[in-house]
This record gives structure tokens, sequence and C-alpha cells, in this order.
């Protein structure tokens, strides 16, 4: 049965305190450290970087960092983050629209011992350069934004769901995460889609009590999948 991961975004966090902030999101039963980081080109924001990474990653030892690049050149950025202690470096797919850059990029970030990671904005859809990369066994993990990337607290767009529902009838074991909007109030969309990665940033780090909204979303993820197999 595929793992059912947790991984609240650090963007939602108090950034005076971050490292305190991630470290009881773990403590409350997360999984994984989702951090996005932003370069103010790809998308209009700019978050954090490797330092940031780094200080974390020195203060929090054995915790999977899931790095969701918001970079226009990823390439650029993979031994800077695998250096400041990534485990996972997802970059989107828009940045890559040439086989060849794509596929290497991903050769690189394996290279590197990162796990590899595809992210679609809510206006791409699958491809076969995608399916291909997830059949050759380079792609760990498919993330299917549900909101534009950039900010969070935006509204979830249901319909991004069908992507997942794709995803998930073709390879059955993958790795799908979803991010954008997730909160108690709609994990059960999200569960009954097929995702077994949940990124959520307001619905964990503003809700009255993380530790509750972690173990809802844990066991509606949780209950789908028994019920599925």
């Amino acid at each position: 049965m595929r793992k059912t991961i947790i991984a609240p975004s650090v963007l939602s966090a108090n950034l005076s305190c971050l490292l305190e902030d991630s470290r009881n999101v773990i403590d409350q039963g997360a999984d994984w450290i989702h951090l996005d980081v932003m370069d103010g080109h790809f998308v209009p924001n700019l978050s954090f970087g490797p330092p940031v990474i780094k200080s974390l990653r020195d203060g929090i030892s054995d915790v999977f960092f899931d790095c969701h690049m918001m970079v226009s050149h990823p390439w650029n950025w993979v031994e800077a983050v695998k250096k400041a202690g990534g485990s996972g470096y997802t970059f989107h797919i828009e940045t890559t629209p040439e086989e060849s850059q794509f596929f290497g990029l991903l050769n690189d970030i394996r290279a590197k011992g990162m796990k590899t990671g595809i992210a679609l904005k809510p206006g791409t859809q699958l491809s076969e350069m995608l399916y291909d990369g997830i059949r050759r066994g380079l792609i760990d993990m498919v993330l299917i934004m549900t909101v534009e990337p950039g900010f969070s607290g935006q509204k979830f767009m249901a319909d991004m769901m069908e992507k997942v529902r794709s995803l998930r009838r073709d390879f059955p074991e993958l790795n799908v995460e979803v991010d954008g909007g997730v909160k108690v109030e709609n994990i059960d969309i999200v569960a009954d889609a097929g995702a077994n990665v949940i990124v959520s940033a307001t619905g964990v780090f503003e809700h009255p009590n993380p530790r509750e909204a972690i173990r809802v979303m844990r066991e509606s993820i949780d209950s789908k999948q028994n019920n599925s197999n």
C-alpha cells in the first residue's frame, strides 16, 4: 500500500521562529517538511533559498525536506539545494519544455542523491514526456498544483483532481502530491482522487489544533487507500 505522507508547507509558518515551528509540526505528526523556494521570476514572489534550508537542516537532521522549486532555471539550483540538505527536488515541467533538458535535469538530481519530483501548474496538462519519465523510473513523485503557485492561502481548485485521478489510475504506486488550499474541509476530495502526499500551509499552521488537522488528513487518505485495495 502507498504510504500516506503529510508535508506541511512552512510558507505559512512564523518565519521569525521557522526552526521551532518546523520541529513543532513534526512533533505533532507530520512526515515531511515542504519548502517552497521562489525566485521572484517563475512566480511573482520571493521566499527563501538554500541558506534557509541549510539552517533548518542543521536543526532537523532526520526529516525529509521536500523542496518545491518555483524557479525559472531549476538546473542552476540542484547542487546548492543538495549541499543545503534537500531530500527531494521538485521542479516545474513548464521550465523544461525540451526533452533533453527535462531528462538531463532528472538525471542530474538523481545523480546528486535526491528524489525527483515534477510539478504542474493548474493550466498544464499531463503529457507524454511526463509519462515517459515515470515509466523510465526517473520520477519519484508528481505534484499537482491546486492553486496558482506563488502565494499561500488561495482557494483550492477541485477541478485539478482529474489529473490526480488519471495519474493514480495509470501509476498505482506513484507518489502523487497535491499542493494548494488543502485543508481538513476538503481533504476527502483529495483522498477520493487518489493523492497520497498532502501539502498544507494555512490548513496546518493556521488551524486551531495542528495535531488534529494532521490526524484528520492522514485518516482520510488512509481510509481511501484501504478501501481501494
